[in-house]
């Protein structure tokens, strides 16, 4: 009877401890278990906002700034090959205006899409086709961008004529004069339809 006195405490503190010891191991997974879960959230936080901001960086830089853009046609060879593409620099007159030689984008006059041209002649200054040539200010424009006895004329019956950039126009031709619908059909356009810099290696 001692004996079963001694042995009934004996096995209740055995039982409590073993009962709190696996209490303290599941309170210690669960706690673990939510760490991990937490530290996942952050994880998936974390990369969905690189994701967002990678995105709308990409978004940004390609609407204002850089964007490429394939060559359709053959008005700016030798200069511009057909189907290569190039880049485009969205935000350069912004800190500048266009000048002569620049190479542009521009919002056609003629059918509203989108063309690359040669601006020759910027506001104020008047451009004089004589002779298959290209007079600015009266001057002869040198090209050595142009095909060797590359001539230009306009697409009047006229065999000179003389025309003048007023505010805020800009005269374009193509390299490729024979080839190239530009501002001897529609005229010199505004700085509004100048929409970027082409970048040409």
């Amino acid at each position: 009877m001692a004996d079963k006195q001694i042995s009934i405490p004996l096995t209740m503190a055995a039982t409590t401890a073993l009962g709190d010891t696996e209490f303290r191991a599941k309170r210690a997974k669960s706690n673990q278990f939510r760490i991990k879960f937490i530290w996942l959230l952050q994880k998936a936080g974390m990369i969905a906002l690189v994701a967002l901001l990678c995105v709308g960086s990409y978004l940004a830089v390609s609407r204002y700034f850089f964007k490429s853009v394939k060559i359709v046609g053959v008005s700016m060879v030798p200069t511009l090959a057909e189907n290569n593409n190039y880049l485009l620099n969205l935000w350069a007159f912004h800190s500048r205006d266009p000048q002569r030689n620049d190479i542009v984008v521009i919002r056609d006059p003629g059918d509203h899409g989108l063309s690359v041209k040669r601006i020759i002649a910027v506001p104020g200054e008047s451009v004089l086709f004589k002779e298959g040539k290209v007079y600015v200010n009266g001057k002869e424009l040198k090209e050595p961008y142009l095909a060797p006895n590359t001539l230009t004329f306009t697409y009047s019956q006229a065999k000179e004529q003389l025309i003048m950039c007023g505010q805020d126009q800009y005269f374009v031709l193509g390299d490729n004069r024979l080839r190239s619908i530009d501002s001897r059909a529609y005229g010199a356009v505004s700085r509004e339809d100048v929409l970027g810099l082409v970048k040409v290696q």
